[in-house]
């Protein structure tokens, strides 16, 4: 079993293979991770929000649901959640012009360059930025159909584990979102630990 730190508003990219689990543990409680997936023979498939919503009839995935890419194939599979089970399949990965519409001056670390650079770190590269699966996010549509953002539920050392049902390559983000109650309402980016096992 591997270990991986990811400090507060820092990414990673895994290669994994099939069958892999990924237990991503929400070490301090209250911090988002926005996930993404891609087959590393064709970077071009990835993990899909929208295809994933259909195939799961909901918004939110639950412990059993599959994760489609783009091509409909099942990438991941969330097999355990002691979280809570809140977690985000509507909301793009922050970015530069977020955090400028929020007010921020100069540069803040965001989310889509996470992606990025930790793709960048093992060679590889991605010509979009897909809508990630953000795990432990409390998004939610009220009645009237307005869209709401609250702090988390998951509580310190809750987790998922996550099931690769392909070869893989796992973007994890801890996200640097600071100036809304994303992360909690002390607006305070938290690290993650992430464990990977491999197929028996």
């Amino acid at each position: 079993m591997r270990r991986h730190h990811l400090p507060a508003c820092r990414s990673i990219a895994l290669p994994v293979v099939r069958r892999s689990l990924l237990r991503v543990i929400n070490t301090e409680g209250g911090q988002v991770v926005d996930t993404w997936a891609f087959n590393p023979a064709d970077m071009a498939e990835f993990m899909s929000m929208e295809h994933a919503r259909v195939h799961m009839g909901r918004i939110n995935p639950t412990t059993g649901s599959a994760l489609l890419s783009n091509r409909r194939r099942p990438m991941l599979t969330l097999i355990e959640d002691t979280s809570g089970g809140v977690h985000d399949t509507l909301l793009a990965a922050c970015d530069i012009h977020r955090y400028r519409m929020l007010g921020a001056a100069g540069y803040h670390d965001n989310c889509t360059d996470n992606l990025h650079l930790a793709l960048k770190a093992i060679n590889r590269a991605s010509s979009e930025t897909p809508s990630p699966l953000n795990l432990f996010q409390n998004s939610s549509i009220k009645s009237d159909g307005g869209l709401i953002i609250e702090p988390p539920v998951a509580p310190a050392g809750s987790h998922v584990s996550l099931r690769a049902e392909m070869d893989l390559i796992v973007v994890f983000s801890a996200c640097p979102q600071d100036m809304a109650p994303t992360n909690g309402a002390d607006m305070r980016p938290k690290p993650v630990d992430i464990l990977v096992e491999g197929p028996n």
